[in-house]
């Protein structure tokens, strides 16, 4: 766009001081972009191979009794085969107990439960409709177990996954282990892991190493009993008991030999309305426990949540900034001009895959596509969050 005298309006408009400015704004906003999915994951590689491995100190209160706690939510269609699936675990019958939480279900689905009363299963049920988080602390104070499994109906485990937990709790500095999440097809095949599922899953294992996960799998975890006694119904379990773990000088891990099995959604347009719930929920959580930022106090933890979760969901926000700033600075320089470009070619991409979904089938763009889809949600989520909206209650997405 031209000015009154044929010049750059950006020339107009800026002064040179302020063209300075933006072009260190410019490569803050660069760097801040790329943080959290490129430059985090270089100094996750770097301390683990600094920081030195403790170690393995042996749990002396082992073997453990288990507490298998599934919340369900009107679930009559599914839950047969999730009690089917908890009843078929190798494992001695005489050292876990299973218990169903209830979130006030009234479809018929705790009826059903009462039917396998006489095999072993306790029915919880919460009084009020306040939430997953409510029911699963109504099941917290029934339970008798020293290590407490939490799993959604949509989960299906492999019979010897409690083995393999136990293996995991005979470290006592361990304390949450979080499964990997395994994607079924309609056919009922195991899905190869895509590039984004793998570079989680390395991400996972990098914090694990470190100071713990700053997330479990919501699907499907376990945590010692006293880790679960501080349980905020108002903030997601999966990062709540991460949480409880750093404040208790203990780690919690990814385990990827520990395996949860679930199918696509019904609809895959529910998708995105999922991701928007599931961070909306996150921002939530750590608005409430805004200490876990002071590295005085968790040290590294501090370092992972901030990384992991605050700076990935700024990314939208620096992105949109970066255009705008990009655009305002293009004429210094070929570098700038490409900055442009790149960025222009890389949303038109993303535009021509959502209209045209055929195009989701080429890798590459179906990277570039998800990428973008997932900083909207986080836009959404965030935006939703500063206007007051909260998430306690949920539905379970249909599968």
């Amino acid at each position: 766009m031209k000015g009154s005298y044929g010049y750059p309006l950006s020339l107009v408009l800026f002064s040179k001081m302020e063209f300075t400015f933006m072009v260190i704004l410019f490569w803050v906003l660069l760097v801040c972009s790329l943080y959290s999915y490129f430059l985090y994951p270089l100094v996750l590689h770097v301390l683990s191979k600094a920081v030195a491995q403790p170690a393995l100190v042996t749990d002396s209160n082992a073997p453990h009794f288990y507490s298998l706690i599934v919340t369900v939510y009107n679930e009559k269609h599914r839950i047969r085969q999730k009690l089917e699936n908890l009843l078929a675990l190798e494992f001695n019958a005489e050292q876990y107990e299973l218990i169903i939480a209830s979130d006030s279900s009234d479809d018929g689905t705790d009826e059903i439960v009462k039917e396998y009363a006489d095999k072993g299963v306790t029915l919880v049920r919460a009084t009020e409709r306040l939430g997953k988080e409510n029911a699963q602390l109504t099941a917290i104070k029934a339970a008798k177990g020293s290590v407490l499994v939490f799993s959604d109906v949509a989960t299906i485990m492999e019979p010897n996954a409690l083995t393999k937990l136990d293996a995991h709790f005979q470290n006592a500095d361990i304390g949450a282990v979080s499964s990997e999440d395994r994607f079924v097809s309609k056919s009922g095949e195991v899905a190869g892991e895509g590039a984004y599922v793998k570079y989680e899953m390395w991400l996972r294992n990098k914090e694990s190493k470190l100071a713990g996960l700053v997330g479990l799998s919501g699907s499907f975890f376990a945590a010692r009993a006293e880790i679960c006694t501080d349980w905020d119904i108002h903030s997601p379990s999966d990062f709540n008991t991460a949480l409880n773990c750093a404040r208790a000088g203990k780690q919690s891990i990814s385990a990827p030999d520990v395996l949860g099995f679930y199918e696509d959604l019904k609809d895959p347009s529910k998708e995105y309305a999922r991701k928007v719930r599931t961070v909306l929920r996150g921002i939530t959580g750590l608005s409430r426990h805004l200490d876990v930022l002071n590295p005085f106090k968790f040290g590294l933890f501090s370092l992972q949540v901030f990384s992991h979760k605050l700076m990935r969901w700024g990314v939208p926000w620096f992105l949109m900034a970066l255009l705008v700033v990009t655009s305002l600075v293009v004429h210094l320089g070929w570098v700038y001009q490409l900055a442009l470009i790149g960025q222009v070619l890389f949303y038109v991409t993303a535009l021509l895959a959502h209209l045209s979904p055929k195009l989701q089938s080429i890798g590459p763009i179906k990277l570039v596509y998800f990428f973008v889809q997932v900083n909207i949600a986080l836009m959404e989520s965030m935006l939703k969050f500063a206007t007051g909206t909260r998430m306690t209650t949920w539905k379970p997405s249909a599968r």
